[in-house]
């Protein structure tokens, strides 16, 4: 592992994708700084990384607090310089829209993008001095399409890919890299195979093919960082093999 003198912010460092990005790029020498509400689940990841010869620090964090955003990541930054920040918060839930409330509604929005429009804005704080850097919103199929159920989750999903799109038309020419990515299928977790199974049943997980492996999607982030400027992407959309879409 050739350790590198820079720092990788993962705000939403959950069991899945958030654990198997900050894996990565630990993997890749980067300091990481991972934050989630419930810093103690950070746990066994930060001894993962640990135990793999990588470098973790793990934060308690609420993204919908701007202070404790600001501080987060000025304490990543002052370890080494911040290179990259990813967003990775999810907030997806499915209600009737009668069912919707308007306490759900605004969490949803502020978890899902609020929290991301602060993140952003803060890590370009940092960037913008060095002339560099890279900022990275995970989105889904509700970012741009609104499914039945989904009011809350498409609405908060929309505004944050307008609020990256934004950044990236401001930001790019200043050499700092905004990118959306777009996961257009299930991810591999235990609370979307229950909820599969509780739609569809037991078959439902019978093909492996249509659940993106976690890692998977942390691969696709780091092929973005290491795209040449002169070829930035700022929206990929990834899938299994076997989704329709």
């Amino acid at each position: 592992m050739q350790k590198r003198h820079a720092t990788v912010a993962v705000v939403g460092a959950g069991d899945y994708i958030g654990a198997e990005i900050a894996k990565k790029f630990a993997a890749e020498g980067f300091t990481v700084f991972a934050g989630r509400r419930n810093g103690e689940k950070l746990e066994p990841l930060v001894k993962e990384v640990e135990a793999a010869g990588g470098t973790i620090f793990g934060r308690s964090l609420d993204a919908r607090k701007e202070d404790e955003v600001a501080a987060f990541l000025k304490d990543a930054d002052s370890h080494a310089p911040l290179e990259v920040t990813i967003f990775n918060i999810g907030a997806n839930v499915n209600f009737p829209i009668l069912e919707t409330t308007d306490r759900v509604f605004r969490k949803v929005w502020e978890m899902a993008c609020w929290a991301g429009f602060v993140t952003g804005r803060e890590s370009a704080r940092l960037m913008l001095p060095r002339g560099q850097g890279n900022i990275f919103f995970t989105g889904a199929t509700a970012s741009v399409r609104g499914g039945s159920g989904f009011a809350a989750f498409a609405s908060a999903k929309f505004g944050l890919r307008a609020v990256a799109q934004s950044m990236a038309r401001e930001l790019g020419p200043k050499n700092i890299h905004v990118a959306h990515l777009i996961i257009d299928s299930g991810v591999d977790t235990a609370w979307v195979r229950e909820r599969r199974e509780q739609l569809w049943g037991k078959e439902a997980l019978d093909n492996p093919d249509l659940l993106m492996p976690p890692a998977s999607v942390a691969a696709s982030y780091w092929q973005l960082y290491l795209q040449p400027r002169s070829a930035w992407t700022f929206e990929m959309e990834i899938r299994p093999f076997g989704e329709k879409w």
